[in-house]
């Protein structure tokens, strides 16, 4: 059966087979239109009405703007992100039909490489092409957040869809991502904040333990990226422990623990994810926030077995062949392009778009105030302990409230 074209947009979406109304896309749109105009009850029933919430499906996870109640007017517009991952790819959601990659820097090495992009060009950099596990993690990370939703016609986008990014690239060729080369990379930022207009950095990989904690080159780095007027914000950690690491650890970062929302809105099912939590040397309760860390979906990587193995097996369903749909939920794929991930890599970037959405609405806000905001606009998970969730799972919808009624708090 022939998927039929959007009577809103004129596209035909991957494995929408409803020929009547809108494509996912702008079925979402409107929805988010919904909650602006009629409040979160009404969207929640409209979804619950359209909306194949099933974790076997195709489309069955809810997209990120829908499960964070976003503002569809900011979109991260005029904002630039630095996004601090093991190694990246220049995928569609990320490249089209502009370019929205402005850098990539190599921070391995003492002598870093650094490569420009303007909007018009087909970024690449040395083995950007290639189909490596950590590319691919910084690949997911970065569209899961920021990407388009190119190859889902605008479905699976991020909330930070319009903003520009620069990637910064910590996998050095022994295999380790060191707190080196993470104060290496976060001075690099520091130091081209102004000419690239970074003003977020969004860290989803972890240095070393060090010990004493105080004073750590990693931790300080973050310090004065923060005092320059840069957002720091750093994923916890997965393994449900006392223990952080940084940049985790820095007081003046943004750390962010995982939620899982059991890919609904029921806050009162809502569980903390078995993210990692404690106290810095300085007191500071760690983490400030939680975001969704799982029923996430992110980029197959192109040009890998899964991507092959992916096309041929929505062309067999798409035929009648039942028996893809077990590898098909074994490799949890979401479309041919798409599949679940988890983490609190991804939780950090959530935020970080988050915040690029408050900047564009108000540029004037400083990196306290943004802190100030996003945990106001918190709600608490039932049942949690406060070390796990400090003030709770982010809003988007609610802090980008705060934001334009306040401005500042």
């Amino acid at each position: 059966m022939a998927s039929s074209p959007c009577r809103l947009c004129g596209r035909t979406s991957e494995q929408w087979l409803q020929g009547l109304g809108g494509c996912p896309s702008c079925v979402q749109e409107a929805l988010l239109h919904t909650r602006l105009t009629h409040g979160h009850s009404a969207m929640h029933e409209s979804v619950r009405n359209v909306w194949p919430l099933d974790a076997d499906a195709a489309f069955g996870a809810l997209p990120m703007p829908l499960r964070m109640h976003a503002d569809p007017r900011f979109t991260g517009t005029g904002v630039t992100i630095a996004q601090v991952d093991s190694g990246f790819y220049p995928h569609p959601d990320l490249v089209l039909p502009r370019n929205r990659i402005r850098a990539w820097v190599d921070a391995t090495k003492p002598a870093m490489h650094y490569l420009h992009f303007s909007p018009a060009a087909h970024p690449a950099w040395p083995g950007s092409k290639g189909t490596a596990h950590w590319q691919w993690h910084g690949l997911m990370t970065t569209t899961a957040a920021f990407g388009n939703g190119y190859l889902s016609h605008g479905l699976y986008r991020g909330l930070a869809c319009d903003a520009d990014l620069v990637l910064v690239q910590t996998w050095d060729r022994r295999g380790r991502i060191t707190n080196v080369t993470l104060t290496r990379a976060l001075r690099w930022i520091r130091k081209m904040r102004k000419e690239l207009h970074i003003r977020i950095v969004s860290i989803s990989v972890a240095g070393d333990p060090i010990f004493p904690l105080r004073g750590n080159p990693v931790d300080e780095a973050v310090r004065e990226l923060v005092e320059d007027g840069v957002v720091v914000i750093a994923a916890s950690g997965n393994k449900a422990e006392r223990q952080l690491v940084p940049p985790a650890t820095a007081c003046e970062a943004i750390t962010v623990g995982g939620l899982d929302d059991h890919n609904g809105f029921d806050r009162e099912s809502h569980e903390v994810w078995h993210s990692n939590y404690d106290v810095t040397d300085r007191g500071t309760s760690k983490p400030e926030l939680l975001a969704p860390s799982l029923w996430l979906a992110a980029p197959v990587l192109p040009g890998s077995t899964v991507a092959a193995e992916a096309k041929d097996l929505f062309a067999r369903r798409a035929r009648g062949d039942e028996s893809a749909s077990a590898r098909i939920a074994e490799l949890k794929l979401v479309t041919s392009h798409y599949q679940h991930v988890e983490g609190t890599s991804f939780a950090a970037p959530t935020v970080a778009a988050i915040v690029a959405c408050m900047l564009e609405a108000n540029p004037a806000l400083r990196p306290d105030q943004v802190r100030t905001i996003l945990m106001a606009a918190a709600y608490k998970v039932p049942g949690a302990p406060d070390e796990r969730q400090g003030a709770g799972a982010v809003d988007a919808g609610h802090a980008l409230e705060l934001t334009l009624a306040n401005g500042i708090l």
